[in-house]
């Protein structure tokens, strides 16, 4: 399978190439990486993915509706369709549309805490509240998810007010991969906060697809 770059991940997500899959995985393109690489190491040939685009995270109100209209679109396709998302900022709203449709869903507040492990996640958040997170896609497309949306790229000025209760960034890896370590390292410095790498691989991203 082609991957669409960062940038068409983040506007317009991906379309499904209808192959021979039964279950559709309805994902964040902010995943798509992550769940090709698992797709292929486990020859999952019975699952094909779509993605709406990353930037909905931007703003999670549309998040709900925009999976709704997705499974309707696709459903008489499939078997199965498994969206590909936690709640993200949906406040509840993904999960009563997922149950109002009947399709299942990642577990867990968000991404970073499924690919940290739920349990863990919650455990290490009592003492983390001052820490700002990303994961390999967001280190890749920093510009488009932080820098530009929080208007720093005009108004640097207005970063120790934005992270004025933060005091570290950590990279939750999923990979090994030196070049990425070093961009994280540089969006730190660019925020003002310290620098921690936190290798998590797929976590229960992994977890929850093997199960299907």
């Amino acid at each position: 399978m082609t991957l669409p770059s960062d940038r068409e991940l983040t506007e317009t997500g991906l379309e499904p190439a209808r192959g021979t899959g039964r279950i559709l995985l309805l994902a964040c393109g902010a995943l798509a990486r992550e769940i090709i690489a698992l797709r292929e190491a486990n020859g999952w040939q019975h699952m094909d993915l779509t993605c709406l685009p990353a930037i909905l995270h931007v703003h999670p109100e549309k998040i709900a509706g925009a999976v709704r209209e997705a499974v309707l679109r696709h459903q008489a396709d499939y078997d199965e369709i498994f969206v590909v998302y936690a709640d993200c900022g949906t406040g509840g709203q993904l999960r009563a549309t997922c149950e109002a449709l009947g399709v299942a869903m990642v577990e867990g507040p968000h991404c970073y805490s499924f690919f940290e492990g739920n349990a863990r996640f919650e455990a290490l958040s009592q003492d983390e509240f001052d820490a700002f997170y990303l994961t390999d896609f967001l280190v890749r497309q920093f510009d488009a998810f932080v820098w530009k949306p929080m208007g720093l790229d005009r108004h640097p000025d207005l970063r120790d007010m934005y992270f004025a209760n933060y005091t570290k960034l950590v990279y939750q890896a999923q990979t090994e991969d030196e070049e990425l370590t070093r961009k994280a390292r540089d969006c730190a410095d660019r925020l003002g906060l310290a620098f921690e790498r936190r290798f998590t691989g797929y976590g229960e991203l992994a977890t929850a697809l093997a199960a299907l």
